[in-house]
């Protein structure tokens, strides 16, 4: 049984409950906000594990309670909207939320992306044959604490989050070489990966917005169009 906690944040009465039943027979704690400002209020005390955030809601809107969200937090957010336009799906993604689902949903496929997007590597559990590695790596300006978990540059420490973290280790340990997009998801999202593939490229972007010195024309973090990425080592520089 799970024993995550979920925020539910839906104006609408019959989905937060009928939600609120399956995801607690499946053994969630569930959290309810009824619009946007309360959706933030309970995300920032009410410690959440993941967020389920309706599109359209009084207060203010979830895209705005996203993009509010993700100056301070980490959180995986699942985007609940009744458009299925791609000006929507990506909006999402680029204020910050891992995935979307449409309305009306299967409770199964949203289960699916609950999974998923909580299906994230605890840092603390990594498998010895990572200790073993090389503990500090050097790329230009940017330095890589694999012991520690930790990132600089130009020794000062960068914030990253933990797919972040695990997008750049995994350029840096493909030693130059171009990594395709979808090997990327499968390392840092996991092989059951279903959401926007786009969340790859949005994270790449905020990727380079803390590393590079120039992140519209990126030298470190770098695209092969219609590939993938790569990381160019310290040799190249």
């Amino acid at each position: 049984m799970a024993n995550e906690k979920i925020l539910l944040a839906d104006d609408d009465e019959m989905i937060v409950d009928a939600l609120r039943y399956q995801l607690e027979r499946e053994g969630y704690g569930v959290v309810v906000a009824h619009d946007g400002l309360q959706a933030l209020e309970l995300a920032r005390s009410a410690s959440p594990d993941l967020l389920l955030l309706d599109v359209m809601m009084p207060q203010m809107q979830g895209w705005e309670v996203c993009r509010e969200l993700r100056r301070e937090s980490t959180i995986p957010i699942l985007m609940l909207t009744a458009k299925g336009e791609e000006l929507d799906r990506v909006l999402g993604l680029e204020l910050g939320a891992d995935d979307y689902i449409v309305k009306p949903f299967s409770f199964r496929e949203l289960l699916a992306r609950i999974h998923a997007n909580l299906r994230r590597l605890d840092f603390q559990s990594r498998e010895p044959a990572f200790e073993e590695r090389k503990s500090v790596v050097s790329i230009g300006p940017v330095e890589i604490d694999k012991r520690r978990y930790t990132v600089s540059r130009h020794g000062e420490p960068v914030a990253l989050s933990q797919r972040e973290y695990d997008l750049l280790v995994a350029l840096q340990e493909a030693g130059g070489a171009v990594i395709k997009r979808g090997d990327l998801l499968d390392r840092v999202w996991g092989d059951e990966w279903i959401g926007d593939p786009r969340t790859l490229d949005v994270h790449m972007r905020w990727l380079r917005a803390k590393l590079e010195e120039e992140p519209s024309a990126p030298c470190l973090l770098l695209t092969v169009r219609g590939v993938g990425y790569r990381l160019v080592t310290g040799d190249e520089l």
